[in-house]
């Protein structure tokens, strides 16, 4: 008997054209949903009655919801970006912005998690209580420890997402350009947080 050559198996060993529809699909869907969050997000003063009552709307839970729910299907549309670029010189690139945007995004989570019960168990109080004082509570929530997680977080993801753009730049297999809106929006999703709602939702369509 002959023996076969034995072929190493690479953990992105999946056929290149089998991941195709799936990753756009993914990244069309986590755009989507980046939209959805600060179009569908109360925003008001977050210091009044007015502001807990925004935290204690459903609309605060669900848009919230959205931003994670999109996270995670950018985390896994990165890894199929990666498969979908083995055998090109952007291979290397690809892989290592797929595992650093996933660690940011593992990063990013719990700040999310954070804001989206934590602020609206506090806004579910104050409405009830009548009590605008417990409105403070949101501060220690917002910047002691968490925010460290959302800022390490976002600059991990955001170098993630400069490799995997650039890797798309290097492979010659996808459209050059086609992975730099990507990395500009992640570029920007820090300093988008203090602009008003219409510039946010301007941002999750880039």
């Amino acid at each position: 008997m002959v023996a076969m050559p034995h072929t190493a198996t690479s953990p992105f060993a999946i056929p290149r054209t089998r991941g195709v529809i799936p990753t756009a699909a993914g990244l069309l869907v986590a755009g989507a949903l980046f939209v959805i969050y600060p179009a569908l997000r109360p925003f008001s003063d977050e210091v009044s009655l007015e502001g807990a009552r925004a935290f204690a709307s459903t609309q605060w839970v669900w848009a919230h919801t959205a931003a994670m729910i999109g996270f995670l299907v950018l985390s896994l549309s990165l890894f199929g970006v990666a498969v979908r670029l083995r055998g090109t010189r952007g291979e290397a690139a690809a892989r290592w912005g797929a595992i650093l945007g996933a660690v940011g995004i593992g990063l990013t989570l719990p700040y999310y998690g954070a804001e989206v019960f934590g602020l609206h168990a506090v806004g579910q109080a104050v409405v009830e209580r009548g009590d605008v004082s417990l409105m403070s509570i949101t501060d220690s929530i917002r910047w002691e420890a968490g925010i460290w997680f959302i800022l390490v977080g976002l600059a991990v993801l955001g170098a993630g997402m400069a490799l995997t753009a650039a890797a798309i730049w290097r492979s010659g297999r996808l459209a050059r350009w086609s992975g730099v809106p990507l990395a500009v929006a992640f570029a920007l999703f820090i300093p988008q947080f203090g602009t008003p709602q219409p510039v946010r939702v301007a941002h999750g369509v880039l």
